[in-house]
């Protein structure tokens, strides 16, 4: 399909599912982003995952009254099929309006992109042309308090030292630890937290869409690993700066979640990761690695009469969805594509 005009060089992708009001927040900061000398250099794609509540007319009403209408929109998914999804869905929107753009930036809708936050990922991007994928420093409170991490794969190793939660096994085995604590540079990480990530085009022609057998979580994980594979490297850029409200959405992370129990759809995502890219024999390693170092961290702790938070019914879930008792790869195995007839690279 034919363009209609020359797009910009970046789609911002926001994923809502009932937090209408905090899309506005985001939009209202990236307000100041988009706009230079009052012509758009970044379109805003805001796709309702469908919330069931007022979140359309609110980001809509917000659109119209605040004069965003020159780069933003909000389509509606026909379903709620989850985070990848929900983007793949924008993308697809894209290709049918003829919209090529150079880069997409994938945005949590409960984030407040900081000043300069779009200009230092695309920057990067520009002068770093082996880099497929960069991604923002993130910030856990309004104060700019930071949350210092990245993260390596995962694999048996870290699944053991994630169960066991002992300092003395992560000095041990530094290096195969899943959190990377970074510093004010940037640096090369194995797959980054998908509240704010931007990705070459050229991914997406090389590796396809996301996985959307990955209703949410670990589908940044898999997509960051493909891109690997496929030779795109994926860095952490901190002058890039977001504020994250983690959990609203889903209630998975943030305030009070170590007492909540975990949904399915994250013990089938991460059942889901290793499978495809280990295999059954690894998984079940992995997964009887984690459920030993997780007994004997509650053991350790119950010894020790420590008092801490304990999310229920954690290990009868987790083997409940293990590749011990569910040994087949979750959903479809086969990949969603970038249509053929439209590329995904720059407009000229």
């Amino acid at each position: 399909m034919k363009a209609l005009a020359v797009a910009p060089r970046t789609m911002i992708v926001i994923v809502n599912y009932k937090v209408g009001d905090l899309v506005v927040d985001c939009l209202r900061a990236l307000s100041n982003e988009v706009l230079v000398d009052g012509h758009p250099i970044a379109e805003v794609v805001i796709v309702d995952n469908p919330s069931g509540d007022n979140s359309v007319a609110v980001m809509r009403g917000a659109i119209e009254r605040e004069g965003w209408g020159s780069w933003a929109r909000v389509i509606e998914s026909p379903a709620n099929g989850g985070f990848a999804f929900g983007n793949n869905t924008a993308l697809r929107d894209a290709h049918a309006r003829g919209r090529e753009h150079e880069y997409v930036w994938f945005l949590n809708p409960d984030t407040v992109p900081r000043p300069g936050a779009l200009q230092a990922l695309t920057r990067f991007l520009d002068v770093n042309p082996s880099v497929g994928l960069a991604g923002s420093s993130v910030e856990q409170d309004e104060e700019g308090t930071r949350w210092p991490y990245a993260f390596r794969f995962p694999g048996v190793v870290s699944e053991f030292a994630s169960g066991i939660q002992l300092n003395v096994v992560n000095r041990l085995f530094k290096g195969s630890i899943l959190p990377m604590v970074m510093g004010d540079e940037p640096a090369k990480v194995g797959w980054l937290s998908g509240c704010s990530f931007a990705v070459r085009s050229k991914v997406f022609k090389d590796i396809g869409l996301m996985d959307e057998q990955f209703f949410l979580y670990y589908e940044e994980t898999d997509f960051c690993r493909r891109a690997a594979e496929a030779g795109w490297s994926c860095w952490y850029v901190p002058t890039s700066r977001v504020y994250h409200i983690a959990g609203r959405s889903t209630g998975v992370s943030g305030e009070g979640s170590a007492t909540r129990r975990l949904p399915d759809y994250w013990f089938e995502s991460r059942r889901r990761y290793f499978l495809k890219h280990h295999g059954r024999a690894y998984t079940m390693a992995a997964d009887v690695a984690h459920v030993l170092g997780y007994v004997a961290c509650r053991a350790r702790r119950t010894v020790m009469r420590t008092r801490d938070e304990v999310v229920p019914h954690y290990v009868g879930d987790f083997v409940r969805h293990s590749a011990w008792a569910k040994g087949s790869l979750p959903g479809n195995a086969r990949l969603p594509e970038m249509p053929s007839s439209v590329s995904m690279s720059a407009s000229t």
